[in-house]
This record gives structure tokens, sequence and C-alpha cells, in this order.
């Protein structure tokens, strides 16, 4: 029987989604097979959360098989008084998915949301979701509405809901209030722990895409980056320019007729020029804009979407502020800042306890990239982004706040920076912008530089040019402690990233050479490979580092290091040179760690695949179950990887460096968002390993 957890919201609009997404965001670091389910949906691929988790995390179910009944084959059963019928369907469906899960997550039904009909045709929603729960053997976390409420009143919901869902034999683990007013952590003395998340506006408020959608707006101009922003507030253009200039504010949408040229191009200006950030323009009455005007506002790269109504602006602002956000594949950013509300503010650790789901020894690529995310929050480290004003940057920026993994300060123009984040509209207000070229940090960078340097002939003229560089200045934070690691290389070669920490942070004491490593994510493992990026052609001595300094990395992040020397030789089946150095390297890793587990030399199939060890090494503790496997040259390291990666549709992440005194990554000039974010992580861990 798989584990299971009932997410129930007790009302309409509590924001269940955020819990939900919340809870399978946990349990995927747990579990190598997760599944989802909800009892009803609207109809076969309308609901926006199940197509959103399903889509998001390799559940063990599409989505057409992890949902039970739609609300009109379900109202059409009560009608017929039918009820045990549904739910045998339920269950049945549910079952289905079970079967295949070590653990799912259930979201409740949403019909007290729905019409009329459906509230007097389907019996009372709580004791509904009750019966399910228990019908499934799942443990109930009720979401409570926090919107309006103190702590007094807080209590007495959360009470409410608890009695009433043990009252109906429900096994309630936990009770979470969402959306209130600020952060509270009120004892409701109940034999289950309660938290409490506050309203975040970022997932409260609709994105500029659901309110064209939900006006059925035509789009004059802006992509996906302008639709996805947040829009915070509402704006009506009627009056003449300085009084709307004063009436608008962050995040809001303005709403004006298109024939109103004057406020269009004002609001857009006032936002190119940071005087305030809006989330976009809505032209009422059917009437475009000037083409004159459009290629104006084009010109100062707002990054606005405009959007056109038949509506005039009366019936247009009425129409907009009745719109719910909601969590779906189309709001990533909105996905985040949920998934950092919930883990801020909800005990996961503890979460997690009650729960009680055993931890899997498979370790999947999602379950190995969350553990990032979440070993980063727990010990939350400051890290250095050097290139501040790059696209993924900013976005990874915004994703890691949001997450909490990352206190971070981005080196570039804060003006520039800030302009950017405009265009793209995303949100870096808690990150700090730091200009090298005019920080009162670089007379100090430049005398340390110039007497580190001095034996090369540095002088403190040339000192002051070098700290200038983005990637000089970001590493002379981290050696003075202003920053605990630095992560570069989205646009910098490998070489530009990393010979300012070979200058400046140098190696560890009992390592001779820093090399790096890849964390290669497979289906079903996860392989550390060193050293694909650093060291064209190390010898023994360097070799045996590489390995060692592998191994920490490894254990570091919860792999169990069992070390394959590679070559093209098994045990003493060839001979040559590179056989010798592999031999020699080997035999200097048994001396100086004699408890590290490691085989060597040994080729790659033995190394992994236990068939193969059986025949070649026969007994050894490694052949056929190596985590970690050191190449014997970069030319064999990198090609090995990217072969893997391409063929095997492996997840490489990486290089990580390791030797450095102090944390230090470099990235593929390549990188996606997604890279950054776990690169981040990764610093972020190796900082607070230290």
């Amino acid at each position: 029987m798989a584990r299971s957890v009932y997410v129930a919201g007790l009302g309409p609009g509590v924001g269940k989604g955020t819990v939900a997404l919340g809870l399978v965001e946990l349990l995927s670091r747990q579990v190598a097979r997760i599944g989802v389910f909800r009892p009803l949906v609207a109809g076969p691929g309308e609901d926006s959360l199940l197509t959103m988790l399903t889509k998001r995390y390799p559940v063990v179910a599409p989505y057409a098989e992890s949902y039970g009944v739609t609300m009109a084959e379900a109202s059409a059963l009560v009608a017929d008084g039918k009820w045990e019928e549904l739910i045998s369907r339920i269950v049945e469906r549910y079952r289905e998915v079970e079967r295949q899960a070590a653990s799912v997550v259930v979201i409740g039904s949403d019909f007290a949301a729905g019409g009329a009909k459906e509230r007097d045709e389907i019996p009372r929603e709580l004791g509904f979701n009750a019966r399910l729960a228990t019908e499934f053997g799942s443990v109930v976390v009720p979401v409570i509405s926090g919107e309006g409420r103190g702590a007094e009143s807080l209590v007495a919901a959360a009470r409410s809901a608890y009695h009433s869902l043990v009252d109906l034999d429900a096994t309630v683990v936990a009770v979470i209030a969402n959306r209130v007013a600020e952060k509270v952590t009120p004892d409701a003395g109940l034999p289950v722990p309660m938290w409490s998340i506050p309203s975040v506006p970022a997932v409260a408020a609709p994105t500029v895409a659901e309110v064209a959608a939900a006006l059925d707006a035509t789009v004059v101009s802006g992509g996906e980056g302008a639709l996805d922003r947040d829009v915070l507030d509402y704006v009506v253009g009627a009056a003449h320019v300085p009084t709307v200039l004063d009436h608008l504010t962050d995040g809001a949408l303005m709403i004006t007729p298109g024939d109103r040229a004057d406020l269009l191009l004002a609001a857009s200006a006032a936002h190119a020029a940071g005087n305030v950030t809006l989330s976009g323009l809505v032209l009422t009455l059917g009437e475009p804009p000037d083409p004159r005007v459009v290629r104006v506002i084009e010109k100062l790269n707002t990054g606005l979407a405009m959007l056109l109504v038949d509506a005039d602006s009366y019936h247009t602002i009425a129409a907009a502020s009745h719109i719910q956000a909601r969590l779906g594949t189309g709001t990533p950013r909105k996905i985040e800042a949920a998934l950092g509300a919930f883990e801020e503010n909800v005990d996961t650790t503890e979460l997690a306890r009650v729960l009680d789901v055993a931890r899997s020894s498979r370790v999947t690529p999602l379950m190995f990239e969350n553990d990032l995310i979440d070993r980063a929050r727990t010990e939350r480290r400051h890290l250095v982004l050097p290139e501040g004003t790059d696209e993924r940057i900013l976005r990874a920026t915004e994703t890691l706040l949001r997450r909490g993994v990352a206190d971070l300060t981005l080196l570039g123009d804060p003006g520039e920076i800030g302009r950017r984040a405009r265009e793209l509209g995303v949100e870096i207000g808690a990150a700090k912008l730091v200009d090298p070229a005019h920080s009162p940090w670089r007379d100090d960078f430049a005398e340390r530089y110039a007497e580190l340097r001095k034996k090369r002939g540095v002088s403190l003229d040339l000192a002051y040019d070098v700290v200038r560089d983005v990637n000089y200045f970001g590493t002379m934070m981290v050696a003075e402690g202003l920053a605990d690691g630095m992560v570069s290389g989205a646009n910098h070669t490998t070489a530009a990233t990393i010979r300012p920490a070979f200058e400046i942070i140098k190696t560890i004491p009992d390592v001779s050479v820093a090399s790096s490593v890849f964390f290669m994510l497979l289906a079903d493992r996860v392989l550390v490979y060193g050293d694909c990026a650093v060291n064209p052609d190390p010898d023994a001595a360097q070799l045996a580092d590489i390995a060692l300094s592998s191994a920490r990395t490894a254990a570091a992040f919860g792999i169990e290091p069992r070390v394959a020397m590679l070559s093209y030789s098994t045990g003493s089946s060839g001979a040559g040179a590179d056989v010798e150095k592999v031999a020699a390297a080997t035999a200097l890793v048994r001396e100086r760690r004699p408890d590290l587990p490691v085989e060597g030399p040994i080729q790659y199939d033995a190394a992994v695949d236990p068939a193969v060890a059986a025949t070649k090494l026969p007994g050894s503790a490694v052949a056929g179950q190596a985590t970690v496997l050191i190449f014997p040259d970069l030319n064999t390291g990198n090609n090995t990887y990217k072969a893997v990666q391409r063929s095997a549709n492996a997840v490489a992440v990486g290089p990580v460096m390791q030797g450095l005194n102090r944390p230090v990554n470099d990235l593929s000039r390549g990188a996606t968002v997604k890279d950054i974010v776990n690169t981040v992580a990764i610093t972020a861990i190796q900082a607070a390993a230290r």
C-alpha cells in the first residue's frame, strides 16, 4: 500500500494548490516513484493544477489516469442516486495510481467553488473528502483560509477543521493556514503541528497572460516574458498625464482607451526610466494604438505587453478585479514563488516526519536536484554572481531568491541591471547590486591583489585595473569574506572564471591540484565523474589528488564513494605507460585513504556493470558498483561525460570545482536557468561545508 496524503481545502479559494505543490516537491526528495491524484476535475484536460503537476514532475501516471471522474459524471451519478458507485469509481481509479507509486499526493475537490447546481447535487464537501481519504488510506492535511483572520480566528478555524475531520474518522497529521495577512505561528493546542503561510502577491496575483485570457484580449505586443508578469494592481488611465503618473504603482496594469497616446507614452517612459515597474497596458474600446506611438514605445524597450479589448474601461476593470490566479504550466515564476512561500513557512523536516515516508535507496535525478535546493536553504549562504546583466542569471536570481536558496550579490552597473530586470519582468529586489568600477572596495582589493602577485611583477596601478574585471572582483569578495562563494561562466570562458581563483584563493593545503567533477544524473542513480574540465594530463600524484577530492565531494553530497580509477585495462590484463600511471595513482589513494574503497586500473564496463565485474574482478568491493569514476586524462573524461549525457539522456550537473580554499564554480556558456540554479545550490552547500 502506497503511503498517501490528502490535501483537503476547507472552502473555495484557500490556495490548496500551493500546499499540494509543496508536498509533491517534498516527497519528490524522498521517493523515486510519486503519484498525484484528483478525485474530481472539471473535465478532461481542464484542471490546470493537475496538468502542471503531471508535467513538472516525473509522476507514475499521466493526466488522463490521475483523476477519478469529471464533474459532469459525478453530477449524473448523484442525480441517479448512485452515490456509492461514484465513490467506487473514484477509489478504483485511485488504486491504479497507488499500485504504481511509492507515495501519492491527493488534491481534494473544488466543487464548492462551482455553480449552485453542483453545490446542490453533491453532498457536503468536507464529508466527501473525509470519506475518500478514509477509503484511500490517506492521512489528511486540511488547508484553511487565513484571509482577514487574526491569530485567535486562525486558531479557532484550525481547531474546527481538525475536530470536524477527526469526527469523520479522518487521520489528520497537520493543519495549514494559507494566505494569512502576516506571518503568525499560533499555538492551536492541537495534537498535530499547525503552520501558516503568508499571502504572497507573486502567488495570489494573476499574470498578464491570465488577465488576457479572462478578458478575451488580443495581444498587440509582448512575448512570453511580458505575459508572465504579475498584476498586483489596476490603474485606470482617464485623467491628465501628471495625475495618472501619480497613481501608477509597481506591478500595476494600466487600463486606458487605445487612443490615449499621451498616457501610453507617459506610462511606458516612466517604466523605462525606472520610476515605476508596470505589469502591462490594456487598451479599451477596441481602439488600436497609433503605429507611430507603438514605434516610439518599442524604442523604449519596456518589455511590457500591450493588450486590446473591445469593452470600455469601466467594464474592463470590473471584469479584471474578479480574475483569480492559478498555478499552472504557464506560470513558472508563480510556481517558484509558491514553493518558496511553502518551504519558508512550513517545517518540511517535521512534515516529512509526520508523513512517515521512508526515503528511497534509489536516487533519481529529481530527488538529487530537489535535495540540493533543500540543503542549500537549510544553511543559507551569500554568493556573488559576476554576470549581473545576463538574462539567464537574472531569471535564476529571481528563482533562487524566491526559493530562499542563497543571498545574492550581482556585479555590474546597477542601472543597467535594473533596466534589464524591468525589461524581463523579473523581481530581484532582494539581491545586492555592486558596480566593481565604482565600489569603495576596489582600492582595498587592488592593494590585496598587488600584494598577492608582487612576485609576478603586478603593480598597484595594474592591480587597480585587474580587480575591475567582474570575475577578479567577485573572487576578491570571496577571498575577503564578503561572499561565501562565486558562480560565473554564463558568458565567460572557463579560464576567465577559474584563473582568478587559482591566483587568489588557491588550493587547500593537502591538495596539489584543483580539479572538477560532474554529477551525472542517470535514470536510476547519480555518478560522479572527475576530472572532465580542468587538468589535461595529470600525473599519478595529481590523479590521486583528483580521486581523493572527488570522493570527498561525493560524500559531501550524500553519495557513498566507491572509486574506480579508469583505464583501458582491468587489473593486470594490459600494460603500458598510461596503465602504469593509473596503477600508481591507485596505490597512492590506498596509502593515503586506507578506508576508501578504490579499484584500479579498471575499465568502465567493469566499474559499473555487475555482470562484467563478476567476470573481470570477482569479489571487488568497487567493481560493478562504482559511484566515483576517475578518468586518466581530460580528453577521455570530457568526451565520456558528453557521450553519456547525449546517448543516455543523462543530466550533467557541473563542472563543480574542488580542491580550492573557497568555492568558485564555472558555468557552461550554454547553461540554462535550471543549470545556474543547481550550480548556485551546489556552491552554497560547498560553502556551508567549510
